[in-house]
């Protein structure tokens, strides 16, 4: 008699499993687990994921639908399992099949995320023994690329860019055995009848297979650049112990500062260059392999790979190809940085990086799998407190690994489609309570960027089968997926809405947390456009989906050249040292650093302050740490975006205690009028009293910081004690900040407020789509309800 079954009263039941079902070996999951239970029925993919037919004993039953979510493949992500009986059929011989996939209807299922090597595959990689022994695009269906190479559902190979790939009758026998590991793997491939790896240098000589690696790990090896194409998209490599290549890929990609993302062969390296906890192992070893930013080790890698930076961003092998290279003699940690110009998005097709990269690389390591979609390295952190619990997870970049994983919200959401922001752009599809959210796209200043913008939303919608009715955009008139919103794509919309940024920053953290009603948002970033028409970026608003109300906000600064500011933060200081001390020659006798502008420099600033020529205002939280870095000599002048608030972090080695009470500086508060003012002079004259005291600048950059905190705590007390309110949304790209996120969160909870900050999307432009989704649907639905 079969497992799990015995004579008595048999049933049939009819199981539909949504999430991601599809692509992660769940059918074959399926198929073992009606075996074990001595089940018979069948089971087949369809767009809304995976149904199933399964009859056999009541017990039997029960075990098996049980074990449908909790012993579900490691890849797969069940959100739900729907039975219902159905009449029993009593086929004798029926067995148990899987049947082919059905592709019309609804689509509900979720589209996997690409994924790691997982061990299986790595022992095959390294075995001299085994048929695929050093093929670099060995997977199966336990891991592999997934999103990054579908073109649509159900997740079949005619689907993908494998569908130019004949399998051969090895691979197709395994790929038809639904007990083999491979079993519709829709990417499996040999070298027999799969992609090829090649290298190209710039005279036109191109090498495959072997010969091709080999070249590259000589390359590596010698201290030269290579290009690298990865799963969603092309990576510059280094040997990150080589100074020399680590600077020689500074000049030619035009980046002398910004941190440098390092790979590692294994853990043992992370332990050689990098300190990490426990949980931030587990996180290096996930199936998504993010970067993680861990603490450097002293001695570790040079400081060109990360320089005035006490983290180091660390990742461990995402491909084979990956591991091949890093397997290599003496190449145990490379850096592995975006491959794009400077600006652009990362290149993913095979002829724009023959066309572009020579420019930066010797050599380009390719291949002949297309990449269907764009995915960037995703990029997270880690912060622990004892009061926190478990460790905050923060998301500084969410893609590859993690895209396009929906976020569940408490709603029941009309079809919208948000654009996202300027900066960090993603785009968000709404189905039901799913909010689908893209991977980073990035700055959509350039054609290339925004074409991806546009490419990537309609993939979205295009795998889901979503049809949108309505839009949300910023409210940014210049920004250009708002204009694209309201003036090419509104015609297709029922409706076309606006969302300001800052409120879309506080609901994005409250939606994804689930909190509903009235909530205190403390949005700090760099710029926003406010309800008012001024620039805003360092808020308090009371409020909730809908609408909210601006209850205070940072003394507005003047930014000296408009964007020039952000790029050139000593214009910033000076504004701010100006505005304090009242006059030019009282600011740069505060700060040593106004004095080695150039006279004319200085004379140039002072004109345009005064006349308020190219300057507006902004009540930026991002503009005043600018200003803050740039008088203490961190950072005068930016290379990257928030480079000065990063070293100005930097500083404090990411020990995140406070600052002694008696040592800490206080803002200001003028308050007679709503919006209260935050005035943050006070701290600028005690800032100019530290330095002329001789106070180094590792503490004044932690009394500054705590300073911050202090006020946070101090204007959400009043507002509640005017509102009522203790929950509060912590958002805005300045809580990337890990000293400001830890310690807000703590000292508000000892203050007795519910605190929330984001875990899921990045508190950056990266999460605003999110937000943009929630107000759109709060404001379509009362729309609704008024007209009824």
């Amino acid at each position: 008699m079969a497992p799990d079954q015995a004579a008595g009263p048999v049933e049939r039941r009819r199981l539909r499993v949504t999430g991601v079902v599809q692509g992660v070996g769940y059918r074959p999951f399926v198929y073992r687990l009606a075996l074990t239970h001595g089940l018979t029925g069948w089971v087949l993919n369809d767009p809304e994921g995976v149904l199933t037919e399964v009859e056999g004993s009541p017990e039997a039953l029960r075990r098996f639908t049980v074990a449908l979510s909790d012993d579900a493949p490691t890849l797969a992500q069940v959100t739900g399992v729907e039975a219902a009986d159905v009449p029993v059929r009593g086929e004798p011989g029926e067995g148990f099949v899987i049947r082919e996939s059905v592709h019309s209807g609804r689509k509900d299922t979720l589209v996997p995320a690409d994924s790691h090597v997982c061990a299986d595959c790595l022992a095959e990689l390294r075995d001299p023994n085994d048929r695929r022994y050093r093929y670099p695009f060995i997977n199966c269906t336990n891991c592999g690329p997934r999103y990054s190479i579908i073109g649509g559902l159900p997740y079949d190979r005619v689907q993908t860019t494998m569908s130019a790939f004949t399998m051969c009758e090895r691979c197709r026998a395994e790929y038809n055995d639904p007990l083999d590991r491979r079993y519709h793997a829709q990417p499996n491939a040999c070298a027999d009848c799969g992609p090829s790896l090649l290298l190209a240098s710039p005279d036109g000589t191109v090498l495959r297979g072997e010969s091709a690696l080999a070249a590259a790990v000589a390359a590596l090896t010698a201290g030269r650049i290579v290009a690298v194409k990865s799963v969603g998209g092309f990576h510059l490599a280094v040997d990150a112990r080589n100074e020399q290549a680590v600077d020689l890929l500074r000049r030619r990609k035009r980046r002398d500062s910004k941190p440098f993302a390092v790979m590692a062969r294994d853990l043992s390296t992370v332990a050689e260059i990098a300190r990490f906890s426990p949980a931030e192992a587990e996180l290096l070893q996930s199936p998504a392999r993010p970067i993680v930013l861990l603490r450097k080790a002293a001695g570790g890698l040079p400081g060109a790979v990360a320089p005035r930076n006490p983290n180091l961003g660390v990742m461990l092998p995402s491909a084979p190809q990956h591991h091949l290279l890093v397997d290599a003699q003496g190449l145990s940690a490379l850096v592995m940085t975006s491959g794009n110009i400077s600006g652009y998005p990362i290149a993913y097709r095979n002829d724009e990086a023959l066309e572009h990269l020579f420019e930066i690389a010797d050599v380009i390591l390719y291949n002949d799998r297309d990449i269907e979609i764009r995915v960037d390295d995703s990029l997270v952190r880690f912060s622990a407190h004892p009061e926190l619990g478990e460790p905050v997870l923060s998301f500084l970049r969410r893609a590859r690994g993690y895209a396009p994983y929906a976020v569940e919200v408490d709603l029941e959401l009309a079809p919208i489609v948000a654009y996202g922001a300027e900066l960090k752009t993603t785009v968000a599809l709404t189905e039901g309570s799913r909010v689908y959210v893209s991977q980073h796209i990035g700055d959509l200043k350039n054609d290339e960027t925004f074409a991806s913008h546009r490419q990537t939303a309609r993939h979205l919608a295009d795998l889901h089968g979503i049809k949108s009715r309505y839009a949300v955009c910023d409210m940014h008139p210049q920004f250009r997926a708002t204009r694209q919103a309201l003036q090419e794509d509104g015609s297709g919309f029922e409706q076309v809405l606006l969302a300001q940024h800052h409120h879309a920053h506080m609901v994005s953290c409250m939606a994804e947390n689930k909190l509903a009603g009235t909530a205190i948002g403390v949005v700090f970033d760099g710029a926003g456009y406010g309800m008012d028409g001024t620039i805003w970026g360092g808020e308090f608003l009371l409020g909730g989906y809908a609408d909210v109300a601006r209850v205070a906000h940072l003394r507005p600064i003047a930014l000296l050249g408009g964007d020039r500011a952000v790029t050139e933060p000593v214009r910033t200081g000076f504004a701010l040292a100006v505005d304090t001390f009242g006059d030019s020659a009282e600011a740069c006798a505060a700060f040593p650093v106004l004095r080695r502008l150039g006279e004319h420099e200085r004379h140039v600033f002072s004109t345009m302050l005064r006349r308020g020529v190219n300057s507006p205002l902004a009540s930026s939280m991002g503009r005043l740490f600018d200003a803050v870095a740039a008088l203490l000599g961190v950072c005068g002048h930016a290379e990257y975006e928030a480079q000065g608030p990063i070293e100005l972090e930097g500083l404090l080695g990411r020990e995140l205690s406070l600052s002694p009470t008696a040592e800490r500086y206080r803002f200001e508060v003028r308050d007679q009028e709503s919006p209260a003012e935050i005035d943050p002079r006070p701290v600028v004259r005690a800032i100019a009293a530290d330095l002329a005291d001789g106070v180094g600048i590792a503490t004044v950059s932690r009394r500054f910081h705590s300073a911050v905190v202090d006020m946070v705590v101090e204007r959400c007390r009043a507002i509640r004690e005017v509102g009522q309110v203790t929950a509060v949304a912590l958002s805005g790209g300045v809580f990337l900040n890990e000293f400001l996120l830890v310690n807000c969160l703590v000292e508000l909870r000892r203050a007795g407020f519910d605190t929330y900050c984001q875990q899921q999307l990045p508190t950056n432009d990266g999460g605003i789509a999110l937000g943009q989704v929630v107000i759109a649907n709060a404001r379509i639905t009362a729309q609704k309800e008024k007209e009824d």
